[in-house]
């Protein structure tokens, strides 16, 4: 088998990069790569409990609140109790956290394809394909 150190550390610096650029680009114009992320699925999800945000995206409860708490600081999202639970709260996008996203995620999406647009359509199936079978040999323990 070939040496697979250098396509693992060219896919982590692409990765890396990919990402860090974004975030910088995103957060310039009012929100991070992560809290856009955040706010996009409060804004299709509609309201939800901390705990539950925390779970979709595999995070622990206190990453969450954190994060949320910073959002909140910053008028992007409000805590409202929750009918169903007086012990709860839930996480609700405001209309500034609907602007937010509205700027940043079409950003994020002419990044990445001015990234991924260096590669015609048959190669870039062909990486579809090829990240897919990676991820489906990713044991699960």
């Amino acid at each position: 088998m070939a040496d697979i150190e250098p396509l693992i550390s060219a896919y982590a610096e692409l990765y890396l990069e990919l990402t860090r650029k974004l975030d910088r680009r995103m957060a310039s114009e009012g929100a991070s790569l992560a809290r856009t992320k955040l706010l996009l699925c409060l804004q299709k999800r509609g309201p939800m409990r901390g705990t539950d945000v925390a779970e979709l995206f595999g995070l622990a409860p206190r990453t969450i609140t954190e994060a949320i708490d910073g959002l909140e600081r910053d008028g992007l999202v409000e805590r409202q109790p929750d009918p169903t639970d007086r012990r709860a709260k839930l996480i609700r996008v405001t209309g500034k956290g609907i602007e937010a996203a509205a700027t940043t995620e079409p950003m994020r999406r002419q990044f990445v394809s001015q990234i991924f647009g260096v590669l015609d359509e048959q190669e870039q199936a062909a990486l579809l394909g090829m990240l897919r079978r990676l991820i489906a040999a990713i044991p699960d323990s």
